[in-house]
């Protein structure tokens, strides 16, 4: 049975399905509702690009299943009579049970399309028409029950951030934040869990203090390149020196706690589940942040102070003082360009 797993791809492993799947579900998200949700604003804010851009981010967002479906596939190395028709299983998902039904759906669809791939002559039909049925069945059965526990806990969160903002408030940065550094995807978690209001705020600034505060503790070791890669793209670059040296991850993550109460308490920041997990990646969470609070110079200050400057200035402090007393040398934040 192993030996005849491995000869079709499937690797039953917690890694394949907790870090790949949910990693290339995060593009999926992102190809779809994210930059649609862009696109549209962009055409909500901006008065001549109203005609074309909303319904065309509408659209994009409407295709969020499929492009779950094809992505994560695409992800677990599906053939192509499984890629395929993965479209279909993740549209079936996201409308019967939600983006985690989607993913669910598309997971389990495509490893038993898999299973039964080149294994008949009529391959042709047997595949996709596995493939759907698995997904379709998964879809209707186990995605809403998924999708409706996974909503219910992310409304915990949401209500005990609400009831206690300074505590809760701190752990939903740290725990978000420590999930965008990891190789999993926080903007997948975000999004299913559903998170909004003062929670995503909280989520967002502990996201941004991961990546600014990388990129400036780093700044002598990566220079102006790596600082975009880290504040731009992902911290998660610096995941080979943090298990080399788990002190580096302690000044962008004292950064995110630090901040988050100013987050949750005093400036009241607010977000959606699409900017939640995204921390500074291609600005996306501030984008989202803009949306939700509004375009005003109030809020860009508020944005400015604690996804930028704040996690700069704490992260900066802390590793000058984690590199006097050696718990950090030079060379141990170098990353790969």
């Amino acid at each position: 049975m192993r030996s005849f797993l491995h000869k079709k791809g499937v690797d039953l492993s917690l890694r394949t399905y907790f870090v790949t799947a949910l990693s290339f579900m995060a593009l999926g998200l992102f190809s779809s509702l994210i930059i649609g949700l862009i696109i549209r604003t962009a055409g909500q804010q901006i008065w001549f690009l109203e005609q074309w851009f909303v319904p065309m981010g509408q659209l994009a967002m409407d295709l969020m299943g499929p492009a779950i479906g094809v992505a994560v596939a695409f992800g677990l190395n599906a053939p192509r009579l499984v890629l395929f028709p993965a479209v279909v299983v993740g549209s079936a998902g996201a409308i019967l049970g939600g983006p985690a039904g989607a993913f669910v759906a598309t997971v389990l669809a495509t490893e038993i399309g898999k299973l039964v791939s080149k294994e008949t002559k009529l391959d042709i039909i047997v595949t996709p028409f596995v493939t759907i049925f698995t997904g379709y069945v998964v879809a209707n059965t186990i995605g809403p029950v998924i999708s409706r526990g996974i909503e219910e806990f992310g409304a915990l969160i949401m209500w005990s951030v609400d009831l206690q903002p300074l505590l809760m408030g701190i752990l939903v940065a740290l725990f978000m934040g420590l999930a965008l550094t990891a190789p999993i995807s926080s903007a997948a978690i975000a999004f299913m869990l559903g998170l909004e209001g003062i929670a995503a705020g909280a989520a967002t600034v502990g996201c941004a203090a991961q990546m600014i505060g990388f990129a400036t503790s780093s700044y002598r070791e990566n220079g102006f390149s790596g600082f975009i890669a880290q504040g731009i793209g992902t911290s998660m670059l610096q995941v080979p020196n943090i298990v080399k040296n788990p002190f580096i991850l302690i000044p962008p993550t004292v950064a995110g706690m630090v901040l988050a109460p100013f987050a949750t308490i005093f400036f009241q920041m607010v977000n959606n589940p699409a900017g939640a997990g995204m921390g500074t990646s291609g600005f996306v969470g501030q984008i989202m942040t803009f949306t939700v609070m509004g375009f005003t110079g109030d809020v860009f200050m508020k944005v400015f102070l604690l996804h930028f400057v704040g996690p700069a200035v704490i992260s900066l402090i802390l590793s000058e003082i984690l590199r006097k007393v050696g718990l950090i040398k030079f060379g141990d934040m170098k990353i790969d360009q």
